[in-house]
């Protein structure tokens, strides 16, 4: 088995979904000699979680992608028939006013989250590794929690500004092919939260969960987080949701007045 195989298996063996050797032979690090088989998986896995799932060469065809009619809001129930690789690219909570979500954006403008009473300052460069030496993967602590440096940018934390059990969620899913559908909170997801989640992270549906009307019903037996984080997404995200919060309370000040 040659070298982009052996990466590709690797992949798959920690539940990714295959990439194209092509797109993996553009992922694997520049350098003479490469380092490792797993340093090579760790890179490769970090460059997956932070790329594009739209771009055409990311998988073989028949690309795993929403079914045909997916949004059709006139299809009362339908159940996906296979596990389909998506994108994040937008996410609301439906639980918190327009002001509660303009202060918590805020506080990830500025790199903070709120605990309770007490500010916690956030990593918002990229501090991680693309490899570490020797196979060791780097570590980073957060508040006492152990975060992987290999797994992606973006993965779980335990100092983000967690939802509450009874938050609600709506999410933008994207697949491979760029089509987009709501994804919404059936069951509460712990990973799934303003300052959790990022946008660009990937996420896997499974086969079996259900597309009602044209929005994804989304609970833990049939929804993976695998972590990633696409940054220009996530910054233009961030400024983009504050300016329209912003936008839309003015307007409903300026109507009830």
């Amino acid at each position: 088995m040659d070298l982009p195989a052996q990466i590709r298996s690797g992949l798959q063996s920690q539940g990714l979904p295959p990439p194209s050797i092509a797109w993996i032979q553009t992922a694997m690090p520049n350098r003479n000699p490469l380092p490792p088989l797993p340093a090579l998986i760790a890179t490769v896995k970090t460059r997956f979680l932070a790329a594009d799932l739209s771009n055409p060469a990311f998988f073989d065809s028949p690309s795993p992608a929403f079914p045909p009619n997916a949004g059709n809001p006139e299809v009362k129930e339908v159940k996906l028939t296979w596990d389909i690789p998506v994108q994040v690219l937008d996410i609301e909570n439906l639980s918190k006013s327009k002001w509660e979500q303009i202060e918590e954006l805020e506080a990830i403008a500025r790199g903070e989250q709120t605990r309770g009473r007490e500010v916690i300052r956030l990593p918002t460069g990229n501090e991680e590794d693309e490899f570490a030496a020797d196979n060791q993967t780097t570590q980073s602590t957060i508040n006492g929690a152990e975060r992987p440096g290999i797994q992606g940018r973006g993965g779980p934390t335990t100092s983000t500004n967690a939802a509450t059990k009874t938050s609600t969620h709506r999410l933008v899913l994207q697949d491979c092919k760029g089509q987009k559908l709501y994804g919404l909170e059936l069951k509460r997801i712990e990973r799934i939260g303003i300052g959790s989640l990022n946008i660009g992270e990937k996420i896997i549906l499974k086969r079996g969960a259900v597309l009602a009307r044209g929005t994804l019903l989304l609970d833990t037996t049939t929804c993976t987080i695998l972590g990633g984080k696409i940054e220009a997404w996530q910054k233009d995200w961030v400024e983009g949701r504050l300016a329209r919060l912003r936008e839309a309370v003015g307007a409903d000040s300026r109507n009830g007045q």
